[in-house]
């Protein structure tokens, strides 16, 4: 098991790394687009649409997106700032009270909606994160993968208090707590080597870090809990070893749209 979920690990990374740094702004939105709408697919299934309408709404979400992207420059980036807006109220007015309460929304129009919420904007964080530099999206990536395996090896070796047992029971505060201070040091680190001693430049970090530590966690924690009520152990079976996309990128959906509406606004 282990082995394959390396080998497919490897194949991603094979395949992604080249394509952030090296794909033109169109084939990047259309592969991105396509990317989105498989996790349409999945999020369908688990939001229990009917299943002659996950494939469907998995083409919706995919073709949403090529619409978004087929826009002219200044009207994508208008729709695209309401998307992220609309994101980041969603991860951190509602989700987090969502959780708690564990809703177990059943009327399909509702998660459709939702999903749409959820995934839009995350394609849209890809592209225009990417538009600051392929670096930057590379980063950003980077950033959210290093929180969920600092979260992963500090729960293992000091998890006592658990998060969110009735979600996820191997999510701890400790997890959390090791996760915040690895990516918040991670970027403390790279400011001073990259752009130096600025000190606004580092008490934003500061700030910022936790937040986006945090949000990355609701993310994983949000497609746990649409799992569990849809009572399925994956989102779909088409990553060997890692479920389906949606699986990969559960916390990249919450933090990726945070990241741009901060790179918008700070642009």
């Amino acid at each position: 098991m282990l082995r394959t979920r390396i080998l497919t690990a490897l194949v991603i990374a094979a395949l992604l790394i080249p394509a952030i740094f090296w794909l033109d702004a169109s084939l990047w939105a259309v592969l991105t687009a396509v990317i989105t709408g498989i996790a349409g697919w999945e999020f369908a299934r688990l939001a229990g649409l009917a299943r002659p309408l996950q494939f469907a709404y998995g083409v919706l979400v995919g073709a949403l997106a090529v619409a978004l992207g087929c826009l002219p420059a200044e009207q994508l980036r208008d729709a695209g700032l309401i998307l992220l807006i609309l994101s980041v109220l969603f991860w951190l007015g509602v989700v987090p009270f969502w959780l708690r309460a564990r809703w177990a929304v059943k009327a399909p129009t509702t998660m459709a909606l939702v999903g749409l919420l959820v995934l839009l904007p995350t394609w849209y964080a890809l592209f225009a994160i990417r538009g600051q530099g392929p670096a930057w999206l590379f980063g950003a990536l980077l950033l959210v993968a290093l929180a969920d395996i600092a979260a992963y090896f500090f729960g293992r070796a000091f998890g006592r208090r658990k998060l969110a047992p009735n979600i996820s029971p191997g999510k701890t505060w400790e997890g959390a707590y090791g996760a915040m201070f690895t990516v918040t040091l991670l970027a403390l680190l790279t400011q001073w080597v990259v752009g130096g001693p600025d000190l606004v430049r580092l008490v934003a970090l500061l700030l910022v870090m936790p937040l986006l530590t945090l949000v990355s966690i609701a993310g994983d924690l949000f497609e746990s809990l649409l799992k569990r009520q849809a009572g399925l152990k994956d989102s779909s079976q088409l990553l060997p070893g890692h479920g389906g996309v949606l699986d990969r990128i559960d916390s990249h959906t919450a933090a990726l749209p945070l990241i741009a509406l901060l790179l918008t606004v700070l642009a």
